[in-house]
């Protein structure tokens, strides 16, 4: 299989599907609200266990805003960057879209009509351009988890990024004392705020935290795009129990289940005062990811 039908089909996947890990999380909580007897709470969880089978099966969209594109990509030491690499990435993710197909939402332009929205959109979904690559480093002190592979192998990865989590999200300097559950305990002040009215819960919210505001979604992205919720830190654990006791529940219909679990990727820091926070509260579709090796 070529790179582009490779990239292609990780579009359509990420689109479409769930990993093992979030699908038994949905479980899970569906059993935990059925025992505690969260009527509004199940029917929720159950529309979107629902929702996860009949995509899966038929290869259709989680949900109507299927996202805009973001790639990571890992190089092996011991891998060259073949010929023409970066063109068919933008091939395959164009013609994913098509195939998954992407929500037509590429406004036409320039810098400024595109603003204004006053040239209308483009009707192709393969319009949708995706962000700038990001070009990972294999470094597990990153994040807490390796996320090695062959030297000799170009790893992928794609997520699709929805508009609500975006609206909701931010990103922002917290004055932190040299105390870290300081910075914690205001990002998740912000997550609560940002979920309650999300909407389209439960989450798993991500927290990115660097020098730059560029390098805390940089870790953002990292973490939605190697996180596990059968692998939770100590202090991903804590974010989602303070999340989980606002009874904000799926869709906002009160429950224990406002979080699945969440995400947090600590990077570089600078000796400083001030570290920069990132948060993005994930709808319950996302992250929508697929990985592969090239």
């Amino acid at each position: 299989m070529d790179l582009i039908e490779k990239v292609q089909n990780a579009v359509v996947k990420a689109g479409s599907s769930y990993s093992e890990d979030r699908l038994n999380a949905y479980l899970d909580a569906l059993k935990l609200e059925k025992e505690l007897n969260n009527e509004n709470a199940v029917w929720a969880l159950e529309g979107m266990i629902e929702n996860f089978k009949v995509a899966c099966q038929n290869k259709l969209p989680l949900c109507d805003d299927t996202g805009i594109p973001h790639v990571l990509m890992e190089i092996g030491k011991n891998r060259e960057i073949p010929k023409d690499f970066f063109n068919e990435i933008n091939i395959g993710i164009a013609q994913g879209l098509d195939k998954l197909p992407g929500r037509p939402m590429a406004v036409k332009g320039n810098g400024i009509e595109r603003i204004n929205q006053s040239k209308g959109l483009f009707e192709e979904s393969s319009m949708v351009k995706p962000v700038s690559f990001l070009i990972e480093e294999n470094d597990e002190s990153s994040y807490g988890r390796s996320i090695a592979q062959d030297d000799d192998k170009i790893k992928v990865t794609v997520l699709l990024e929805g508009g609500g989590p975006e609206i909701r999200a931010k990103t922002y300097r917290i004055f932190h004392k040299r105390d870290s559950m300081r910075v914690f305990n205001e990002a998740l002040d912000w997550l609560k705020e940002s979920l309650s009215i999300l909407g389209c819960t439960p989450s798993i919210p991500a927290i990115g935290i660097g020098r730059t505001h560029f390098e805390a979604n940089a870790l953002i992205l990292r973490a939605m795009a190697h996180g596990n919720l059968n692998i939770q830190s100590d202090i991903e654990k804590y974010i989602s129990d303070e999340l989980n006791k606002t009874n904000i529940g799926p869709l906002g219909l009160g429950g224990r289940t406002t979080v699945l679990g969440s995400f947090v990727n600590i990077g570089s820091q600078r000796a400083s005062g001030v570290r920069i926070v990132a948060t993005r509260p994930a709808c319950f579709v996302e992250p929508r990811v697929s990985s592969f090796e090239f």
